[in-house]
């Protein structure tokens, strides 16, 4: 038990974990477990509209695909030019002893490689919350956040996540909860029904 509990210590550490990008950017910012989890829900998402897709390994491979950042920490695009991260033996220390290391390994591998339904799933994944980021950032008044839209849209390979993706950038970030066609932004509750 004690083994696993410093494991969950260490996953902790990905709250701590800054994505790096978005210091080149100029705003936004997020940890690596805050885009984890909406990774996963994106995962999740995408694979519920494809029948024959492994829902749970999707979300499972969403969920793990960037725990070795614990130990190496994020590295943007411009950090990758010049520094290499010895990601597999960052994942294997990291889950050495774990009665789940070999199926962790197994489905952080089977990412990597992108040859699987699932895999390609969970790399558009990864994408789409990158570009709901931007989008937000776009929607929010940085012009940079176009270019990086941009370049990420290129890699989606999925065509639900293509369109998803065209979705998104049709969306103002925050229409989910602004409906400016009503009048409860000027008259609140007044105009709730009384009992």
């Amino acid at each position: 038990m004690k083994r696993l509990v410093e494991f969950l210590f260490e996953v902790g550490m990905l709250k701590k974990t800054p994505r790096t990008g978005y210091q080149f950017l100029g705003s936004g910012g997020e940890s690596v477990a805050d885009h984890s989890f909406r990774t996963a829900v994106i995962g999740y998402a995408l694979a519920s509209r494809l029948p024959n897709a492994d829902r749970m390994k999707v979300v499972l491979m969403c969920l793990f695909h960037d725990f070795p950042e614990a130990r190496t920490g994020d590295h943007n695009y411009v950090n990758k030019k010049y520094v290499t991260a010895d990601e597999k033996r960052a994942l294997r220390d990291q889950l050495k002893d774990l009665p789940f290391a070999r199926e962790v390994i197994r489905l952080a591998d089977e990412f990597n490689e992108d040859k699987t339904l699932e895999a390609q799933l969970a790399r558009d994944a990864d994408q789409l919350d990158l570009i709901l980021e931007l989008k937000e950032q776009l929607d929010f008044g940085n012009p940079n956040a176009k270019d990086w839209l941009n370049f990420a849209l290129e890699r989606l390979v999925m065509e639900d996540a293509k369109e998803m993706a065209g979705e998104i950038m049709e969306t103002d970030c925050t229409s989910w909860w602004f409906d400016k066609k009503t009048d409860w932004w000027v008259n609140g509750s007044r105009n709730k029904n009384r009992d």
